[in-house]
């Protein structure tokens, strides 16, 4: 057993599913501890209409004012108090288990923000699902509400592996036609493949109403190329290689790299998706809270 909460987070403790849960509860409750409002509060809290008080209601909703006037207890309802289904599209493209020296793949550091992601939307009684996705959709598991989802979800992850191409935009299409009431998607990708149909998918699901985070995670070393001299490059999905001078390619690199990242930033504030360019060199906790925070100021 880890002698202390912040033990969940050590890598060795972070590819055993079994303390998936521990750690995303930590994460939650400990980091977000000072977020006293939900961070994803914001969806639909209007209020509806009065009804009358019945056994299993939450006394907090009583509203004393009419209590006062009518002697009579009555609860405010509300259409929707950020009961938004979520649903996590996990990327499992052969790239995503790529690691060059970090401890956790791109796979493996997705997973640590979906665990955490999953929790604290069970904790809000928002219901959760699961969807993952290669060259087609994998598996889905629908949203759910009640705590053994969380187990559901992970359980789920646990048994997934990156193999394989992906068809990153084919299957936002296919989401697009899945899932018809306006949801929170939360997407997790390295986003290694044509950009512009990837777009095009993210736009189709924004114009229908869904609320979009989109995670991409890449390696540290994909975003900071500490490679010298003669090096092999291999693509992960077809596994060609190519042997480059990688002092001689660097700067050109990064510039195509920013500007990947920049196009993804710049469609997806046109249409107000969420991007989150992250990397497995920063912490997946502090990206998270960071990343919560800002989205919580928002609203």
């Amino acid at each position: 057993m880890p002698s202390s909460p912040s033990d969940y987070l050590k890598p060795e403790v972070i590819r055993n599913v079994a303390r998936l849960d521990l750690r995303a509860k930590f994460i939650v409750e400990g980091f977000l501890s000072g977020l006293h409002s939900s961070p994803f509060h914001g969806f639909s809290v209007e209020f509806s209409e009065h009804r009358r008080y019945s056994q299993g209601d939450d006394p907090k909703d009583i509203d004393w004012l009419v209590y006062a006037k009518t002697d009579r207890h009555y609860v405010k309802k509300y259409q929707a108090e950020t009961n938004i289904s979520g649903y996590l599209l996990m990327d499992l493209s052969e790239s995503m288990g790529y690691t060059y020296r970090q401890e956790l793949t791109t796979f493996d550091y997705s997973i640590c923000l979906a665990a955490a992601i999953s929790y604290l939307m069970i904790h809000q009684q928002d219901p959760i699902g699961l969807i993952t996705f290669g060259d087609k959709i994998r598996n889905c598991i629908p949203p759910r509400s009640k705590r053994t989802q969380l187990g559901n979800v992970l359980a789920m992850l646990a048994k997934s592996r990156p193999q394989g191409p992906t068809d990153i935009a084919g299957n936002l299409h296919r989401v697009a036609a899945m899932i018809k009431h306006k949801s929170l998607l939360i997407i997790f990708s390295d986003l290694l493949t044509d950009a512009e149909p990837v777009i095009k998918s993210l736009h189709l699901l924004r114009h229908a109403g869904h609320d979009i985070i989109l995670f991409h995670v890449l390696d540290e070393a994909v975003v900071s190329f500490p490679f010298n001299r003669a090096v092999e490059l291999v693509e992960p999905e077809t596994n060609e290689s190519l042997v480059v001078d990688a002092d001689s390619i660097r700067a050109d690199y990064l510039e195509t790299l920013a500007e990947f990242r920049q196009q993804y930033q710049l469609a997806c504030r046109a249409v107000g998706i969420d991007y989150v360019p992250l990397d497995t060199s920063i912490p997946f906790d502090r990206a998270l809270v960071e990343y919560l925070s800002q989205r919580r100021a928002r609203f």
